[in-house]
């Protein structure tokens, strides 16, 4: 799916708007219980961009939930969640309903199935009983540009 860059979007009050300059590195779904409590579902939604191409264009979001190597931030006046920024990585991780773009809300991979509900299922073509091991990125990475084209 080609997607016309920049894109921008936008928590549910407007407050706190982002910017993207490049397609996604790849799309996934998280299971982890911490994620399971934060978007109040199954699992959390992510679609990771180059951390150089992702600009916060309007409002000042806040870092809330965990506080830790991965700040997760919100929007100070809806407290949508809008994204997490690894310290560990070159990338952002945003909630791919801030865009309205249905292929990026589609999981490549998803994480954590270790913690999954039992229920739950995605069409993610690869899964993880946590994170995938480092030297898997690349070939995800890769994998994932093929086929989103």
């Amino acid at each position: 799916m080609s997607v016309q860059l920049p894109v921008e979007g936008a928590c549910m009050c407007g407050e706190c708007r982002v910017r993207v300059s490049a397609p996604p590195l790849l799309t996934m779904a998280c299971h982890c219980t911490g994620c399971q409590k934060l978007s109040a579902s199954a699992f959390s939604l992510t679609v990771m961009f180059p951390a150089q191409a992702f600009a916060v264009i309007a409002g000042k979001p806040q870092i809330g939930a965990l506080h830790g190597d991965t700040p997760y931030f919100y929007c100070p006046h809806c407290l949508n969640w809008l994204y997490t920024a690894p310290r560990s990585a070159p990338v952002i991780n945003v909630r791919p309903s801030l865009f309205g773009i249905a292929a990026w809300s589609t999981p490549f991979i998803e994480s954590f199935v270790s913690e999954k509900l039992s229920w739950a299922s995605t069409p993610a073509r690869y899964s993880f009983d946590r994170f995938p091991a480092p030297e898997q990125y690349g070939m995800l990475l890769s994998e994932y540009a093929d086929q989103a084209g």
